[in-house]
């Protein structure tokens, strides 16, 4: 049986994961904090899905819905297939013990969130990621063929053959943060699901290990990328100056929240009592109306650029999420997770308006792979031998230039499965050399690197105000030309320092980085979530 080591311990992961040991595979899984410190634990909205594989009209309406959101970009073949397997993948995780929220009679409740066009998402209440990433890690932890390597920091790939992405990988070099030693993991088969890179901006609702580690790490052994300038911002981060980003499930407007500004909000609350009327609705004063019919159901896109355009026009910070018109029992019983965190800051569902306003939040584009989840060769566009991508480091052409709400989990689950499945159908070849040691050259020479914490404010400040929601091409430009020094002086350090995590994850930061700065320098069109004011006037002649 094959030595599989997966970097990623969410729900991509941990799937993947238990479905390899399944089959007699031993597995790895490396992650830099504990299992539960993923983006998956962090998802509150749900996945979408449609369990009944008979139901054509709801399929149809899920794929429709999903290449209305790409813009033109998903590759069709993948949303549909992707799409048809749902059911089966729900399946799999009730079988893993994940608990969906149910009505009265035993039957699945589900959300709706913008760009959907009906309810078509399975939750656990607002913590959907907790609740799966809950039951897969509890089977992980009992599995015999398992082993789980917390507080580990993949730092490099190692290459089968030195220089040669062609053949393939061997294994990792990782850093042991409790020892604060390097060893080397080899793999039979490499796995990355690693997540995103929302921590390249200073506002994001990704937890802390959010540094495109395997996005890097891959690319620095010779994997193409695709599809990075397209970083979808969730458009209703709690904003308040205390406390970090807070994202505010977009269930939450399923049910009926409306997005307004202070404009706006004043003058609802004025014509209520000037018309005596309680009951007026606020959707029709709210300024994203102008940007789509939808209003605050359009998709991320639209309704994060309407929000930052609002703000830049009035020189605000915030604009309002507003439920006071909705039934607040139901929405503090459907959205607990949402009120706690507001209970910090005195705020009630269902009575405040919410300071809302967008964070970093997804990466639609990453790690170019095919079908089973392997990354391409930038040289021969060929698979890269012993390696695989899921989850949301990987693009595989589901999300196209936009993501539709809840669709991340569904792929995760989807390319999990079928990564694991192309392994235990594949029987992968061991290496008998060994593996050389990390830096085995000079790692007597290396000593302690100054502080780089500047140099990360230094890029997350650059990422945010030159790459951010509305783009420009000089303020890319200068965005490419600041990552250039600063890659250079992060290389300069890193060349001579020991390893830390603080260095680790500057460095593939930085790369990651200048990555979506170059895509978005080369696009020369306004699709789904890149937008370039530069390009209107082009566009319009």
């Amino acid at each position: 049986m094959a030595k599989i080591v997966i970097i990623g311990s969410g729900i991509a992961g941990l799937f993947a994961a238990l479905r390899l040991a399944d089959a007699g595979h031993t597995v790895t899984v490396i992650t830099k904090q504990r299992p539960i410190d993923s983006s998956t634990n962090w998802a509150q909205g749900g996945i979408a899905a449609i369990l009944d594989k008979t139901d054509g009209i709801g399929l149809e309406s899920h794929i429709k819905d999903t290449l209305t959101s790409g813009d033109g970009l998903c590759d069709e073949q993948v949303v549909r297939s992707v799409i048809e397997e749902s059911g089966e993948r729900i399946r799999d995780l009730l079988n893993i013990g994940v608990q969906f929220e149910t009505d009265e009679n035993g039957e699945f409740h589900y959300a709706k969130e913008g760009g959907h066009s009906e309810r078509r998402i399975l939750h656990a209440k607002d913590a959907t990621g907790k609740e799966i990433e809950r039951a897969l890690n509890d089977a992980a932890s009992t599995h015999n063929n398992i082993i789980l390597k917390p507080n580990t920091l993949a730092m490099d790939l190692i290459q089968r053959e030195h220089q040669n992405p062609e053949k393939g990988i061997a294994g990792v070099w990782c850093l042991d943060q409790e020892k604060n030693s390097v060893f080397t993991e080899p793999a039979d088969v490499l796995m990355l699901a690693t997540g995103g890179v929302g921590q390249l901006w200073s506002q994001t609702t990704n937890p802390s290990v959010a540094t495109g580690d395997g996005l890097a790490m891959a690319y620095r052994a010779g994997a193409a990328v695709q599809d990075l300038a397209f970083i979808q911002f969730h458009p209703t981060a709690l904003a308040i100056d205390s406390d970090r980003p807070f994202l505010i499930t977009e269930a939450v407007r399923g049910e009926g929240g409306v997005i307004l500004d202070n404009q706006g909000f004043s003058l609802w609350q004025t014509d209520m009592k000037s018309q005596k009327d309680s009951f007026l609705l606020p959707h029709s004063y709210s300024f994203t109306l102008k940007h789509s019919p939808l209003g605050s159901m359009a998709t991320r896109d639209i309704v994060a650029r309407a929000i930052d355009q609002r703000l830049k026009e009035t020189g605000e910070n915030h604009v309002c999420l507003i439920t006071s018109h909705l039934n607040q029992e139901h929405l503090v019983d459907h959205f607990p997770t949402v009120q706690e965190r507001l209970d910090r800051h005195g705020l009630k569902l269902g009575r405040d308006p919410l300071p809302v306003s967008p964070a970093a939040h997804y990466i639609v584009g990453g790690l170019a792979v095919d079908e089973f989840g392997r990354p391409h060769s930038r040289e021969s566009g060929k698979p890269l031998p012993h390696l695989y991508a899921i989850g949301e480091v990987a693009c595989t052409g589901m999300h196209g230039a936009n993501r539709l709400a809840s669709n991340s989990l569904l792929e995760a689950v989807v390319y999990a499965a079928r990564a694991a499945n192309h392994i235990i159908g594949s029987e992968p070849e061991s290496l008998d050399a060994p593996l050389p040691e990390w830096r085995a050259d000079g790692l007597e020479d290396l000593t302690e690197h100054v502080s780089v914490a500047n140099d990360r404010e230094a890029l997350t400040n650059t990422m945010s105000r030159e790459v951010g929601i509305v783009r420009r091409f000089n303020r890319l430009h200068r965005a490419k030309r600041r990552l250039q020094l600063l890659s250079k002086e992060v290389d300069y350090i890193w060349r001579s320092a020991l390893p830390s995590r603080e260095i680790v994850e500057l460095r593939n930061l930085i790369l990651v980085g200048q990555l979506v700065t170059e895509d978005s320098l080369a696009r020369q069109e306004n699709r789904g979530l890149h937008f370039n004011t530069d390009l209107i006037q082009r566009e319009e002649q």
